[in-house]
């Protein structure tokens, strides 16, 4: 049966393998940085990020025998929401995202070019605010709140 649960030291393998391939998928053909896609970013340094106590804390995993998909809660805000590419359309990132709006997320900053997943929001209750940033001075990231 699935679960949405905390996630735990062994998770973090698989939780960065999903990190790193959505990623790489979804973020590569927006910016073709082979340097940061292809070495910077990698399971092994990603395990060892989301195996930090603090970072588990913040965790869930959607685990329905394998882990599927995860997101990462910092207060109200919904810092990271990744599934699996070949379990998307499934469902789980709405269970995810409805987990983390449950636990108080109110707020999410997305990919300015990832109009999948910013509609993926929008059919979930999140509005675009207007207000965008630069992350890491080249990321570009619009802001949606919940119930705008």
């Amino acid at each position: 049966m699935a679960q949405i649960r905390p996630a735990a030291a062994e998770d973090a393998w698989r939780i960065a393998e999903i990190y790193v391939t959505d990623y790489r998928l979804n973020f590569y053909p927006h910016f073709l940085n082979d340097a940061y896609y292809f070495d910077e970013l990698n399971v092994r340094d990603s395990a060892a990020e989301f195996a930090d106590a603090e970072a588990l804390r913040q965790t869930f995993v959607y685990d329905d025998g394998v882990i599927k998909g995860f997101i990462r809660l910092d207060g109200a805000l919904l810092d990271k929401l990744f599934v699996e590419p070949m379990f998307q359309s499934k469902g789980i990132g709405a269970k995810l995202l409805q987990f983390a709006v449950e636990h108080g997320a109110d707020h999410l900053w997305a990919l300015k070019y990832n109009k999948r997943g910013i509609a993926f929001y929008q059919r979930n209750g999140f509005a675009l605010t207007g207000e965008e940033i630069i992350e890491d001075e080249w990321v570009p990231l619009v802001k949606m709140v919940l119930g705008r």
